[in-house]
């Protein structure tokens, strides 16, 4: 059903009756925020591990190190961006969440937070890929190295095809060789790195300000009846709304 067609179906109660049961619903809201912030704090007492693999990926300026990715901060957020070494373009769901990571960039430095996209596939392919979107974050290749695949989201054709729970610490098997997830690091005063934390599958969706927005509105995900939660998702040069409004444009200035 298109958005000016949408059949008001709900119950109606007078604004009186509305702020009195939203007032019971913010307190569960409240409730909700309290536990979150206490998982938060639960989360940055669980311990750390150290990385002792020397990792070597490739960038814009070529072959650098994973404490070369940190760029003067002691916090890494590391983006597993799923782009195969031999993928045309990169993931609609990866990049999806990129689209919100882009704007991020100065904000994180300024509390000592670096943030990277590191994927498998080549780094002609990554930076082509970046242009089009029109991304800023550094990307960095991890092709040729055990990165991937040591932090949980690359799998073997083999691993695939069983079926085995390996993925997401061994909770759901892999989608493919190629997954998504986003790694934590630190690094101390000696130069030594730690890796803090990793989250996968829905532990992403708190990165997606749009679902946030969506899970507010009337309607909701509306994904109910799509084959899968995110099949909607395009590359946002894909959408057909974006591409109307492009012709639209282009039609304004030539009117102009």
């Amino acid at each position: 059903m298109s958005a000016t067609a949408t059949k008001l179906d709900h119950k109606v109660v007078s604004r009186d009756q509305w702020r009195r049961l939203y007032s019971e619903f913010l307190n569960k809201e409240k409730e909700l925020t309290r536990q979150s912030d206490e998982l938060a704090r639960q989360r940055r007492e669980l311990p750390w591990t150290r990385v002792d693999k020397d990792y070597t990926l490739e960038g814009p300026r070529g072959k650098v190190r994973l404490a070369d990715l940190f760029d003067g901060q002691t916090q890494l957020a590391v983006y597993h961006f799923m782009f195969g070494p031999d993928w045309a373009e990169g993931c609609p769901g990866c990049s999806y969440v990129t689209d919100h990571l882009n704007g991020a960039l100065e904000h994180l430095r300024a509390r000592d937070v670096s943030l990277v996209l590191v994927s498998r596939g080549p780094l002609e392919k990554l930076a082509a890929f970046e242009k089009r979107m029109g991304w800023r974050l550094p990307w960095f290749s991890s092709q040729g190295s055990d990165f991937n695949r040591d932090f949980g989201v690359a799998f073997t054709k083999e691993e695939v095809a069983s079926g085995e729970k390996k993925y997401n610490f061994d909770t759901t098997a892999p989608h493919g060789e190629e997954n998504p997830g986003m790694s934590f690091f630190v690094k101390d005063e000696n130069g030594a790195i730690y890796h803090t934390y990793s989250t996968f599958g829905r532990g992403l969706e708190t990165l997606l300000g749009t679902y946030a927005v969506l899970d507010r509105a009337p309607r909701g995900r509306d994904e109910a009846g799509l084959p899968a939660p995110m099949a909607w998702v395009r590359h946002h040069d894909k959408y057909e709304s974006n591409k109307q409004g492009a012709a639209s444009c282009c039609q304004h200035k030539a009117e102009h």
